[in-house]
């Protein structure tokens, strides 16, 4: 029997080993958050490891959205970054060794017509006793034990073991000379003075054929081990790129928050003792808090509205004049990017910040003050422009030329207007609005007028006014 590995007693060093697939997945994300917890809360080692062992994998462009993605989250590693790639040779080493001492063994493939005469397997168990050498086609398999158990202390999980004879005969070189999976990571782990595994719970079938090349390379060093719950969708099925949107620097580029995401992230499988939900500064105030083993070991529901709720919290803590500077690159790609001026935005940033749930979000929300003219939605315009609009308006422009130009002022004195003409208020705003904005919601009116101006609110009513005898 492997017995469940004790815990480590020297330096605690953890590390993060994601496959360059082009993206960092949310699920990858908060892996790299937990570990990134783990050892800073037990001040400890944080080390990245790129596992680029696949050649369609291992451009550096791939690779760099890696380190860009981790950046941006503000997830920092200790030592220089470990390329797979470059521990080939360790690799091969550790494959010979196993061979040599006759824990592995040459294998041919079995085609899968014939699988039946080998109980379904890819691989014909008596290949162990031919003392096969290397030959087209085939494998170097390790030799699974008959008997016992392999079994550990789940950091999250608790006990958890496996009957040695429902593990196959796996892989750990393949017919082109590549070792695989297992093998690269039991020897970096070693290699690297990994104390700490703390990964998916889809690995968790990994974990045994890791353990037992461990014992067979004569490393006995404790490792602690623990599996996170899978991420799922709104659906209970677990996120998928295909169907989700799981790219972490998409969310960047949709104007999240880095704070923000990493505060989510956390709360995916794990909570705040204290039973709250927002933490505005979480790279330094979740480590002392955070514990591997209070992570719960079911599924965590990633919730889009969740997310934007906890990025709005944050955007709401900026301090206004750094909300607006975090706008500026999110206008840059509108049409009327031109026309911006971060003057005229500062003077209406803080009505929008309390709105907003992202930044991407804030353009479409201002952009009728950097616009020549405002982007009419027709059926805002319909819903508004009720038979007394016209005169509404008409009065309101005849009243401006009068109004002095404060926000306090003018929500005052459009109201007594309204009253004046015995006019619903929230109605009477409606055509104002629209005539003025585009749309039927927005910016609070008076004070989008007076950024505006009182020239430009006269032209803008006017046009509508026109546009409503136009059209009858």
């Amino acid at each position: 029997m492997t017995n469940p590995e004790p815990a480590p007693s020297g330096p605690v060093r953890v590390r993060f080993a994601p496959a360059p697939t082009g993206y960092l997945h949310l699920g990858s994300a908060r892996a790299a958050l937990f570990n990134w917890l783990t050892a800073r809360h037990l001040g400890g080692t944080f080390l990245l490891r790129i596992e680029d062992t696949d050649l369609e994998r291992s451009q550096q462009a791939l690779i760099d959205v890696v380190f860009e993605a981790l950046e941006w989250l503000g997830l920092d590693w200790d030592e220089a970054p470990v390329l797979q790639s470059t521990r080939s040779e360790h690799h091969q080493a550790a494959v010979d060794r196993l061979l040599a001492d006759g824990s592995a063994y040459w294998s041919d493939p079995v085609p899968e017509a014939d699988r039946g005469r080998t109980g379904g397997r890819p691989y014909d168990p008596a290949d162990r006793d031919r003392d096969l050498g290397p030959g087209p086609g085939r494998a170097v398999r390790f030799r699974t034990p008959d008997d016992g158990t392999t079994a550990w202390t789940d950091l999250i999980r608790g006990d958890i073991s496996f009957d040695n004879a429902t593990i196959e005969d796996f892989v750990i070189r393949r017919a082109d000379g590549s070792p695989t999976f297992f093998v690269a990571n039991a020897v970096d782990d070693h290699d690297m003075a990994v104390t700490h595994v703390i990964r998916g719970e889809d690995l968790i079938n990994v974990t045994p054929k890791q353990l037992l090349l461990r014992a067979a390379l004569g490393d006995d060093r404790p490792l602690e081990l623990g599996h996170m719950p899978l991420i799922v969708n709104e659906q209970r099925k677990k996120l998928s790129k295909r169907r989700d949107d799981v790219s972490l620097l998409d969310y960047r580029d949709r104007g999240f928050l880095p704070a923000a995401m990493v505060n989510y992230l956390a709360l995916l499988g794990w909570g705040l003792p204290d039973g709250s939900e927002i933490r505005l500064d979480p790279l330094r105030e979740l480590p002392p808090l955070f514990d591997i083993a209070d992570v719960n070991d079911s599924s965590a529901s990633f919730d889009a509205k969740k997310l934007r709720f906890v990025n709005a919290e944050h955007l709401r803590a900026l301090p206004v004049t750094e909300f607006a500077r975090l706008v500026e690159p999110f206008v840059a790609a509108e049409p009327w990017a031109d026309r911006f001026h971060a003057g005229t935005f500062g003077r209406i940033a803080a009505d929008i910040q309390v709105r907003a749930e992202t930044l991407a979000e804030v353009p479409a929300q201002v952009d009728f003050l950097f616009r020549s003219d405002p982007d009419i939605d027709e059926a805002s315009w319909t819903k508004a422009m009720v038979p007394e609009a016209a005169g509404w308006i008409d009065a309101v422009i005849a009243a401006a030329e009068e109004w002095p130009w404060e926000a306090t002022e003018l929500h005052q004195l459009t109201f007594a207007l309204a009253d004046r003409l015995d006019a619903n208020r929230r109605k009477f705003q409606a055509p104002i609005r629209v005539a003025l904005t585009g749309r039927t919601v927005g910016p609070p009116l008076f004070e989008s007028m007076e950024v505006l101006g009182r020239d430009e609110v006269v032209r803008r009513l006017r046009a509508a006014r026109e546009r409503l005898g136009a059209t009858g």
